[in-house]
């Protein structure tokens, strides 16, 4: 995580009691209503902080309202720091995995658009390798009857989601989301 990174989340107020060091890695998923992946990521070991926000689009800083029409291309995404002496890139692919349906194109449960869409944002090669590695061998198991859909690209510009959006389950309890949180 570069200096500034690690500025706009400590100045975002996300990181709760958790301590962020300078050696914590980001990794980046899309799977849903953000929501829902963000406090399925926050309750795994290992995880320091999160931030939700739009990635994948080509509009620059474009808001929730924006996002919600389909026309930036933007995903509702998750960035997750994470310490790679607690956990690793692969178990949280893991985890990605097992909390939505990955077979569902531009959708998760009643929630409909591009902005839905499962998809792995990478930051290096290794990440790449790994998430390419699970969803090829999770599709070869047969858990799944319909091919899994989740795109793995590049990690781009990641833009913060208004701060109501930021730890939502938190500060709203009983909100509905798809995903299995606890």
């Amino acid at each position: 995580m570069n200096n500034t990174e690690l500025r706009s989340v400590q100045q975002a107020s996300i990181v709760g009691e958790k301590a962020i060091s300078e050696n914590v890695q980001s990794a980046t998923f899309a799977g849903g209503c953000f929501w829902g992946v963000e406090a399925v990521f926050r309750q795994t070991e290992g995880v320091v902080a999160t931030a939700v926000g739009y990635t994948g689009g080509s509009k620059e800083n474009p808001t929730y309202r924006e996002v919600c029409t389909g026309r930036t291309g933007h995903a509702e995404a998750v960035r997750v720091y994470y310490d790679p002496d607690k956990t690793n890139y692969a178990k949280l692919v893991d985890k990605f995995f097992a909390s939505h349906n990955p077979t569902t194109l531009n959708r998760q449960g009643p929630d409909v658009g591009t902005q839905y869409r499962s998809a792995i944002f990478y930051h290096d090669e290794s990440q790449k390798e790994i998430a390419k590695k699970t969803k090829e061998a999770l599709q070869d198991s047969a858990k799944f009857e319909r091919p899994i859909v989740t795109e793995i690209k590049p990690a781009g510009p990641f833009y913060m989601a208004e701060d109501y959006h930021q730890r939502y389950f938190e500060k709203n309890k009983g909100a509905y989301c798809p995903h299995p949180v606890e």
